[in-house]
């Protein structure tokens, strides 16, 4: 099989998570995309984070019904903080019968070369690169196994719906029913 992973915090999800996983599906020929949700990515601030296994949750509400789109917690058996270069060695190695791509944001292949064996994963892995707003990539410059991915631009993050709930604003345009009901009913990012 052919796997994308899609590796965040997804601390909320939303539609635009969604939508990517999607065109990733359709635009790489993947079988499945997961959504490797992050115990603590190293180049984050573990404060602000909500509990890994809540925002498992989460992914696992706004992927119902969207097949070959699946919520993982395969790093949260990983020693911490989770470094991508290590998923990817312990992914081959328990599923070598699979393919396995790598989905990142253009903010993130901006800071690529400071990841841990940045060079390694270039090698040995496709990488399909999504545009975000504020980072500009030149397709011609990209490396033959790195491929820009267009997608619809979803205008929110994560940060940003976390501080709408924080001022008790409306996220239903920005989220999955269930993912905001959830939030709602639990009283989670206030």
């Amino acid at each position: 099989m052919r796997i994308g992973i899609f590796g965040g915090s997804f601390n909320p999800i939303h539609n635009g998570h969604v939508i990517l996983g999607e065109t990733m599906l359709h635009e790489m020929k993947l079988d499945e995309v997961w959504y490797m949700v992050s115990p603590h990515n190293p180049l984050k601030q573990a404060a602000d984070l909500l509990d890994e296994n809540e925002r498992l949750h989460l992914v696992e509400l706004a992927l119902e019904g969207h097949e070959g789109l699946k919520a993982c917690n395969f790093e949260f058996q990983l020693k911490r903080p989770s470094y991508t270069w290590d998923t990817l060695q312990a992914l081959h190695l328990q599923y070598p019968q699979h393919e396995f791509s790598l989905i990142i944001g253009g903010d993130n292949w901006d800071v690529f070369d400071k990841w841990a064996h940045h060079e390694e994963i270039l090698q040995k892995y496709k990488i399909a690169v999504f545009p975000r707003e504020g980072s500009d990539i030149d397709e011609a410059l990209l490396p033959e196994n790195v491929r820009l991915i267009h997608v619809p631009l979803v205008n929110v993050t994560s940060t940003q719906l976390r501080q709408m709930l924080r001022e008790s604003k409306s996220i239903t345009d920005y989220v999955p029913y269930m993912v905001e009901e959830e939030i709602k009913q639990r009283k989670l990012y206030r």
